[in-house]
């Protein structure tokens, strides 16, 4: 075990202040970088285990899994604490992650109540997007429960923390200190790796956000044939396709159940863009109006909106004679504002476009702050600027909330130095 107020040895800039959690097969602590003066998390396998059979298979999962979630947090996605160091003190590996300050949504419902319908879903869509992402690079979260979840402070992002490391190691102990509010049945077999897993436990997630109760525990029901309570009987003002998708990721048998988070977020309702979480705050460094743009997107005119996007941002960067942004206008674009425009984006078309979204496609094909042609086109064909290896004039852009993810907004994009718009992006942290 780590000690409180001491330095690590192997890596002295990090002193321990205090344990911030155990689980069942993890301990976290809360640390300080005292060179750069900022807190981290740091995560170790639980030493209790060390008598178990598995423990060396178990750390040997950590690792591996250490490693990937690496992998996929380098281009800082909005949704996945960052990994940003791996070590080991005294054969005990340190999983080094970013301080997420905020509050976590099981706290949050504690203390101020159920979240309202669209709210909800806007939360639990931002952390199934990050849940497909780990399941393409075969990561099973296993843990994502509302209190691994927090709400970044002064922001509507919700970030997915303390991954279930090694989960997928079977442990006696390990089962034993399973969260049977949240977790299915068959995560204590040894052999069940399924994204299933994830699903049923964000579905229950869902299910306490929206009634402040949790679902009937899986072996209650696998075990003694206890009913599942559907949660429009406790909060009638749900609608009934959310009561169905609920239940539907609970459904007993992970064969049942939707096989990916895909699949399962198709089963929610159709909210009106104006109605999806709560109101973006329209903030600017340099005193522009943001309330055309937020009524055309709220009305869906996307192509006015897309205009109406590109003319703002000239306006900010007092470049509309020039009609299109040049390095020093992108380098000190005001983040403020670029924050804005793009959270409106991302709140009326339910997370499909946006600056952010657009930078987590460019970075998840290896793209940076340097040009790289291959790497452009691969961009453009996946957001639906190229068609047949060709780009496509304005006219001919989809401008519809049914275009591919992350071809909207498009116009601001005139110009030579597109790609190192990206980094000013991840610069802002959008």
């Amino acid at each position: 075990m780590l000690q409180p107020g001491k330095a690590l040895k192997q890596r002295p800039q990090y002193v321990i202040e205090t344990e911030i959690g155990v689980g069942g097969f993890g301990v976290t602590y809360k640390a300080k970088h005292q060179d750069l003066n900022f807190p981290v998390v740091i995560k170790t396998p639980n030493s209790r285990l060390c008598r178990d059979a598995n423990y060396p298979k178990f750390v040997e999962g950590f690792r591996k899994e250490g490693r990937r979630l690496a992998d996929i947090t380098q281009f800082h996605h909005p949704n996945i604490v960052r990994i940003i160091d791996f070590f080991e003190e005294d054969n005990l590996p340190c999983l080094v992650m970013d301080f997420v300050k905020g509050e976590n949504l099981y706290n949050l419902v504690q203390e101020k109540g159920i979240l309202s319908e669209s709210i909800a879903i806007n939360y639990i869509k931002q952390i199934a997007y990050a849940l497909s992402l780990c399941h393409e690079n075969g990561i099973i979260h296993r843990d994502a429960h509302p209190g691994n979840m927090i709400l970044r402070e002064n922001s509507n992002t919700v970030v997915l923390i303390d991954f279930g490391l090694a989960g997928n190691v079977n442990s006696q102990s390990i089962n034993q200190a399973a969260n049977l509010a949240f977790a299915p049945w068959e995560q204590m077999l040894e052999t069940e790796k399924s994204a299933s897993i994830d699903v049923y436990t964000l579905a229950a997630s869902l299910f306490y956000l929206v009634t402040g109760d949790t679902p009937t525990p899986c072996l209650a029901r696998k075990m003694l044939n206890n009913d599942l309570i559907e949660p429009k009987r406790i909060n009638s003002r749900i609608s009934d396709r959310l009561n169905q998708a609920i239940i539907q990721g609970l459904e007993l048998e992970p064969k049942n159940r939707p096989q990916s988070m895909k699949e399962w977020v198709g089963l929610f309702p159709g909210l009106s863009s104006g109605n999806n979480g709560n109101e973006v705050e329209l903030k600017s460094d340099v005193g522009m109006d943001y309330r055309k743009l937020r009524d055309l997107l709220k009305a869906g005119k996307w192509k006015e909106a897309d205009e109406e996007t590109a003319r703002v941002m000239l306006a900010v960067a007092k470049r509309e004679e020039k009609g299109w942004l040049d390095i020093y206008s992108i380098d000190n674009f005001p983040c403020t504002d670029l924050r804005t425009i793009d959270q409106l984006w991302v709140k009326y078309s339910d997370g499909r476009f946006g600056f952010s979204v657009q930078k987590r496609i460019y970075q998840g094909l290896g793209g940076t702050g340097e040009y790289n042609g291959d790497i452009w086109q691969k961009f453009g064909d996946k957001v639906g600027w190229r068609k047949g290896f060709q780009w496509l004039y304005y006219k001919y852009g989809t401008f519809d909330k049914k275009a591919p993810e992350g071809h909207l907004p498009v116009k601001w994009n005139w110009g030579v130095f597109v790609w190192l718009f990206f980094s000013r992006v991840e610069t802002c942290r959008l």
